[in-house]
């Protein structure tokens, strides 16, 4: 089955969730364009979600998808939470700061019973997950109502462990991805491959389809994963400078910067490998540092330097997400961007 009719929608397109910088009109407006709009779910509350969900049922008739994270929430340590705190504490006192002020935040939240419930009133077409997939009776609760499950892969071993469990397709997420990898077997980031040299190999190793992801971020690009033997692509980056995405100034500013064409894998915001672009915190604590706590929890001390910084309209502790390939950042609406790499199909 080709991957738009596995998906419902004229393109093999899938517009890449993006926690933090979007919500659900980005997802709406590549929906409407012949894409697969994507709701980043990890970030959201109960209430928010469904607030979400409603926008989007309210603005289109076109399938859509919503994406969850599928990680084991860690328990707290004290003594790394001491040791991040004693790393951190020189730019607390640089900038006013106490402390005793960190409060935990909300953090990023795993995929949930009550999150299940809350759909299935929905029943939105297609859930992707991110760090492999939630329990098979959640996975049971999702495809009660018909819904198609996409997962990323960052090697075969992933990919080859994705069919056993039987998801539709398999989201190929190569090293040049922006965002958080999506990495679950193994946590040895010498294990990551580039998407041209990944996308092959898991095409070769499985039959369900595969979805190219990273450093994609024109037409050329497109083509070029379609030849590999991709049934599609999934775009990130080069959304994140649309009028519908909820990317900051400043962070707009840093993809528009020579500063764009250094980024690098960092656990100093959330305390898990992400690719975004480089910047004070992460040449000075990283850009992977030890004294970080597990994911999601490192998030809760950077919080208050992030906020102080970008009052005086600094980037240096802002999680700058971007994947390597920025040249197809455009402040385009997201229709016409979505019609700009269709070209590539």
């Amino acid at each position: 089955m080709r991957l738009s009719e596995l998906l419902g929608t004229p393109l093999p397109l899938i517009q890449a969730p993006m926690a933090g910088v979007q919500g659900s009109a980005l997802a709406v407006a590549v929906s409407n364009a012949g894409g697969l709009g994507s709701l980043p779910a990890a970030m959201l509350g109960l209430e928010a979600l469904q607030a979400e969900l409603t926008r989007i049922q309210a603005q289109t008739t076109q399938p859509y998808n919503v994406n969850f994270f599928c990680h084991v929430p860690p328990l707290p340590d004290p003594a790394q939470d001491i040791r991040w705190h004693t790393a951190l504490a020189p730019y607390y006192q640089e900038m006013g700061l106490e402390l005793a002020s960190i409060t935990p935040g909300p953090g990023r939240m795993p995929f949930s019973a009550e999150a299940a419930h809350l759909l299935r009133a929905f029943k939105p077409p297609v859930l992707s997950f991110h760090f492999g997939l939630p329990s098979p009776a959640l996975l049971e609760v999702v495809r009660s109502w018909g819904a198609k499950v996409l997962a990323s892969a960052t090697t075969v071993e992933e990919a080859l462990w994705l069919q056993a469990q039987g998801v539709d397709a398999i989201i190929a997420q190569g090293l040049e991805a922006g965002g958080h990898r999506g990495h679950f077997l193994s946590d040895d980031l010498t294990r990551q491959m580039g998407t041209f040299a990944l996308l092959p190999q898991i095409v070769r190793a499985v039959s369900v389809p595969v979805i190219a992801a990273g450093g994609i971020a024109d037409a050329q690009g497109v083509a070029a994963a379609m030849a590999l033997g991709a049934a599609g692509v999934q775009v990130g980056t080069a959304y994140l400078l649309c009028p519908e995405a909820t990317t900051s100034a400043i962070h707009r500013a840093a993809l528009q910067s020579e500063a764009a064409q250094h980024t690098a894998l960092t656990n100093v915001f959330t305390g898990r490998p992400a690719r975004g672009i480089l910047n004070r915190v992460m040449r000075e604590q990283g850009p992977i540092s030890a004294a970080a706590p597990a994911f999601p929890l490192a998030t809760a001390a950077m919080a208050p330097l992030r906020a102080a910084a970008e009052r005086e309209g600094s980037g240096d502790f802002s999680p700058l997400w971007s994947g390597q390939n920025t040249s197809g950042c455009r402040a385009l609406p997201a229709a016409e961007l979505t019609r700009l790499l269709a070209q590539g199909f």
